[in-house]
């Protein structure tokens, strides 16, 4: 069975996504941290928390750009293949 098409406004809205803020500059504070080997075992799980997020939101913003791009090739593809009734109608 395959994958269910993201309607253009899931695809946007997932697209659109970003961490605010104040999970950046967290984010930034913990991976400093890391480098310099001081996080605390509840730091690590928290930096490892804001990782899980970051990679399933790179992967659900990776679907739905494929989602758009297969949107716009479609709308393409039919103006090509069925021209608008106004073009029809003109050419009759």
């Amino acid at each position: 069975m395959g994958e269910k098409e993201l309607s253009r406004g899931a695809a946007e809205y997932l697209v659109s996504i970003r961490f605010g803020e104040r999970d950046i500059a967290r984010m930034n504070e913990l991976s400093e941290l890391a480098r310099q080997g001081k996080l605390t075992s509840q730091e690590q799980a928290e930096l490892d928390s804001y990782l899980h997020v970051s990679n399933l939101l790179a992967v659900m913003q990776s679907k739905g750009r494929r989602a758009l791009q297969r949107s716009a090739h479609a709308r393409m593809a039919s103006r090509l293949v069925c021209p608008s009734r106004s073009e029809s109608r003109s050419k009759s």
